[in-house]
């Protein structure tokens, strides 16, 4: 989904292109507005945006100080300026502009619509272009890719050891042109990839190349970054800003957040893959790099529900979840942390990599590979009042009360399974739940901001994951959802011959009387002026 803002010191202009918009391809744009450069410099510093439409002369900072702020938030985002006269000043400067197109507001909606849907098809298509172009460097790209990758393996795993000598370290990481900085604290993303049960190990591996260059073609004129693969088979990046003194942690952190929106759609789009994110809250010392992934990998094992559209953020209470005195028994702490983030698939393979590993063991070692797992279990059924499903729960406990140890195994396998179905019966509750929130709070709210980033920030969801949820719960797609909760409004408050049709159209949200009448004909056939009459014939 593209991400458009409208922006025009006109409230009138601005109000009616949103209507316009709005109803133009509602599952591909979703649309903002502002009425000023300052306001549309705050929305820029909220959320991703791809495609800005804005007037040339505005109070204050104008259109075209505004394309040249744009570029440090969004450089790949495009820009079509508006203008009510032709003026060739405003139109020789646009010209000099790098993703800029120029329009005369005399030209109408209807060219202004076919304008938007050419720049959409562009930034695809340049998409595709570049991925092309791109692939001839794959193979260079690879063999840098390991040399890197060991390097700074090492340091994630032991960055204390690897960092403490700045001098070295920046040795190695000029002889392993590493475009990072010693000096400077660093940001980490960890990234979850779902690949084919079927999938090779060189498939992996070309894979892995493919997903960093799609990476680079999104960050790399804003970060420095370096993507390795992890013990584990994920990716982690090491990120720094270019511009580190005009860039703050939260504004880095919505860039991050909105770019890995485009990221992941794009490997689903040219690669048929699905790519989880999970992005740090803050800054590290190289120094402090393995707690910092620790915490991270611990965040995304942790995570509620298992889509990938969905942007994890690093718990701040990560460590109080890492249990103590668990190091020497790394299977219990995986298998917790796979049975409280929902990850079924992983838990069952864990689970029979130790039965088999116990099975050729001595009859000791099957016994502890069995309380290993019975604890796990039985400390969430404690922790998260299961109990009363499970009644018997402290036959988990009491090895004796099966018949054979491969029995009990079976029985673990088992409680395990109705747990996980128990969580997902919760899950789908809890997405039930928020979604009913967001529908109680729209139908609240319908002359409110109903904007899919402001619907988003409110009940704190990254727009993207908010769109697929809610469009998974309900069946249809958000805007549609408030549209038919728009005209359920104006139905009934046409029905107060007392309110003027203007006043009903801003009740239900549209600033225009003529963008509203539009809206309400087309959904049901009669201008809302024909529908109030036609209430009054009934009477």
């Amino acid at each position: 989904m593209f991400r458009l803002l409208i922006v025009d010191d006109e409230e009138i202009i601005t109000d009616a292109l949103y209507d316009v918009f709005c109803e133009l391809m509602p599952e591909q744009l979703d649309v903002c507005k502002a009425y000023s450069g300052e306001e549309a410099l705050d929305w820029m510093s909220r959320t991703r945006i791809d495609i800005v439409l804005t007037d040339i002369s505005m109070p204050g900072l104008s259109g075209l100080q505004l394309v040249e702020r744009i570029q440090d938030y969004w450089p790949r985002c495009k820009v079509i300026l508006l203008t009510g006269y032709n003026n060739f000043e405003y139109i020789y400067k646009a010209m000099q502009m790098h993703h800029v197109r120029y329009l005369l507001k005399t030209e109408g909606f209807e060219k202004i619509k076919e304008t938007v849907r050419k720049v959409i098809k562009e930034i695809k298509q340049s998409h595709l272009e570049q991925y092309l172009l791109e692939q001839t460097d794959e193979q260079r790209l690879g063999y840098e890719f390991v040399a890197q990758g060991d390097f700074m393996r090492h340091v994630l795993e032991r960055s204390t050891l690897a960092c403490e000598d700045k001098l070295r370290l920046t040795s190695e990481f000029e002889q392993l042109n590493i475009s990072l900085h010693p000096m400077e604290d660093v940001y980490l993303v960890l990234a979850n990839i779902e690949y084919s049960p079927k999938t090779s190990y060189s498939q992996r591996s070309n894979t892995l190349v493919r997903v960093r260059l799609i990476w680079d073609q999104h960050l790399y004129k804003q970060l420095h970054s370096i993507g390795i693969v992890d013990r584990y088979g994920g990716l982690v990046w090491f990120v720094q800003s270019r511009h580190s003194h005009q860039r703050t942690l939260s504004q880095l952190f919505k860039y991050m957040e909105g770019s890995l929106e485009l990221i992941q759609e794009e490997c689903l789009d040219s690669l048929d893959l699905k790519i989880q994110f999970t992005i740090s809250t803050d800054f590290t010392q190289w120094e402090n790099i393995t707690k910092k992934y620790e915490k991270l990998r611990q965040s995304q094992l942790l995570r509620v529900g298992g889509d990938y559209r969905e942007i994890l953020k690093e718990y701040a209470d990560t460590d109080k979840n890492v249990k103590s005195g668990m190091q020497s028994y790394q299977k219990i702490e995986l298998l917790t942390s796979y049975l409280e983030g929902n990850r079924e698939k992983e838990f069952f393979i864990e689970v029979k990599e130790i039965h088999s590993y116990a099975e050729c063991r001595h009859y000791s070692q099957m016994m502890e590979g069995y309380f290993s797992i019975a604890l796990v279990l039985y400390s969430f059924i404690q922790s998260n009042g299961l109990d009363k499903t499970f009644l018997n729960t402290d036959k988990l406990l009491k090895l004796d009360e099966h018949s054979y140890l491969s029995e009990g195994y079976d029985y673990l396998n088992e409680v395990a399974k109705e747990i996980f179905r128990q969580k997902q019966n919760e899950s789908k509750d809890r997405a039930s739940l928020m979604i009913d929130r967001i529908t109680l709070y729209i139908e609240d709210n319908l002359s409110a901001d109903l904007s899919l980033v402001r619907l988003a920030e409110i009940h704190f969801f990254n727009p993207s994951y908010l769109s697929h949820l809610f469009k998974q719960e309900k069946g249809i797609n958000l805007s549609e959802y408030i549209d038919r909760c728009r005209l359920r409004k104006a139905k009934d408050l046409l029905q107060n011959g007392n309110l003027k049709i203007r006043e009903v159209s801003q009740l239900v949200g549209y600033h225009t009387a003529h963008s509203f009448t539009r809206f309400f004909k087309k959904s049901t056939g009669q201008t809302p002026k024909e529908y109030r009459e036609g209430l009054s014939q009934m009477l």
